[in-house]
């Protein structure tokens, strides 16, 4: 429960916490920045870490001067782009050792042939929007290596969605977040990127469950 209350605390109050840490390890903080970004992309134990609002955070700081936008920009996206090349090559080449060790009893060679056709098809735009999604972007390059999406296709829109995602966010903050509205209810802007990027995940819940239902 304290573990819990203590990752709350830092969620609704990560302006505070990132400033602190920016005024205490100066330069330093961009290689935690890079290592959470990293993480949350790139290891699909830690789906948790925020990645929207701590981009947005981060791109307020830089607009107040406390971190450069220039430096801060171009060091995310490659955490993000190296995290998500990370995750395709756990589940490439633990997918595949996991099949040849059960021989088909638990994962079913044609599920992946399956997933390999989908990735095929809506690969690219799967990847770019998983990018918006939390979670969901942490096992998509999970599912693509286990799929065994063509390499060249998944670097290519894994690239595109890194760049988008953490200008987005990151100049999002950098011009919005000094706003005094926004500035002065950070904590409420907070939850409300956490809202948003939950919501196409809630209604496809929701649209499941009515699915299921009639």
């Amino acid at each position: 429960m304290e573990l819990l209350a203590s990752f709350i605390d830092l969620v609704l109050h990560l302006d505070t916490h990132l400033l602190a840490l920016t005024q205490e390890y100066g330069v330093w903080v961009y290689g935690i920045l890079f290592l959470i970004i990293f993480c949350e992309t790139g290891l699909v134990v830690t789906p948790f870490l925020p990645g929207d609002s701590l981009l947005f955070v981060a791109g307020a700081l830089c607009g107040m001067g406390a971190l450069q936008l220039e430096l801060l920009v171009p060091l995310l996206v490659l955490a993000s782009f190296s995290g998500d090349n990370t995750n395709y090559w756990i589940g490439r080449l633990l997918g595949l050792r996991l099949i040849q060790r059960m021989n088909g009893k638990f994962i079913k060679r044609e599920h992946l042939d399956k997933t390999h056709a989908f990735y095929e098809k809506h690969g690219g735009k799967t990847i770019i929007a998983a990018r918006f999604l939390p979670i969901v972007r942490t096992y998509a390059p999970f599912v693509a290596g286990v799929g065994l999406m063509r390499y060249r296709l998944f670097v290519l829109f894994s690239a595109l969605g890194s760049v988008l995602w953490i200008c987005f966010f990151t100049v999002g903050g950098y011009f919005l977040g000094n706003i005094p509205v926004i500035k002065d209810n950070i904590t409420v802007m907070i939850l409300a990127i956490v809202f948003i990027s939950i919501l196409p995940a809630l209604f496809q819940f929701i649209r499941r469950r009515k699915q299921q239902a009639g």
